[in-house]
């Protein structure tokens, strides 16, 4: 990933409160087309210009060819607030976080985390993050659903990562059971962006519990029954289960690792 600064210049006299929101329209565009990496963006006001730094997942990410319809036209309304088209200025390679995908994978998947900013989308050969501009849009002309998903995923992992109120189970019971609402959403998504991209897709379904390894080793695909997607080789050496047939991945419960 990379980090970048963009300047937005005044042509005319304007107020904070209209060229904040004309640019926070823009980064909120481009977040949810996946442009621009995180949810929070600091814009200071420097020597007559708006300033901010954002995340991108490459350094070509804002290019307008990337833009979606909301971008294009996020970019277009910045006149009415008095400010010019960014000016952008690549500050380097982050180095904290993983670089993009650049090949095309064979099979990908959603898999995300509370400590992960990257796309949810990864690849199967590699585990890198894949651009989501880069995809065809998944609805409305963006991947704002997408996006929406990965941030409740990664609530719910943050609350049962902690451990320390009742919540714990609630989020668990998203993050691992098929019949939660974050489940069917996200597998639904799953199943759009195949279509969309001709490339087998899988879900990433959380495991932790269960009541021994042996039977953790036997349990089956907990949408079909198949006792036959156990990985002898975990696939990444993360995934010790691989449903073709539903299109799911899944870890040895975290208590048997």
């Amino acid at each position: 990933m990379f980090v970048s600064e963009l300047r937005f210049d005044c042509f005319a006299d304007t107020t904070i409160s209209l060229a904040e929101q004309a640019i926070n329209n823009l980064l909120e565009a481009w977040r949810a087309n996946g442009q621009v990496l995180g949810r929070e963006f600091a814009i200071a006001l420097h020597e007559g210009s708006f300033r901010v730094r954002v995340l991108l997942p490459e350094d070509h990410s804002l290019a307008n060819r990337h833009n979606s319809p909301w971008a294009k036209q996020a970019i277009s309304q910045l006149s009415q607030a008095k400010l010019l088209a960014p000016r952008e200025k690549l500050l380097g390679q982050d180095i904290n976080s993983e670089i993009s995908c650049s090949e095309p994978p064979s099979w990908q998947l959603l898999y995300t985390s509370y400590v992960h900013m990257c796309s949810p989308l990864r690849s199967g050969d590699s585990l890198l993050p894949i651009p989501l501009y880069q995809l065809p849009a998944t609805f409305n002309g963006d991947h704002k659903q997408l996006i929406r998903w990965q941030t409740e995923w990664q609530a719910c992992d943050e609350l049962q990562m902690a451990s320390a109120t009742a919540a714990e189970f609630a989020a668990l019971h998203e993050l691992s059971d098929i019949d939660s609402d974050l489940f069917r959403r996200g597998w639904d998504l799953r199943g759009r962006i195949e279509y969309l991209t001709k490339t087998p897709t899988y879900y990433y379904l959380y495991r932790v519990g269960g009541k021994s390894r042996e039977q953790e080793l036997q349990r089956p695909c907990p949408r079909c029954g198949n006792h036959h997607w156990y990985q002898p080789e975990p696939l990444l050496e993360l995934f010790h289960f691989r449903c073709d047939n539903c299109r799911i991945v899944s870890n040895l419960s975290w208590d048997f690792q």
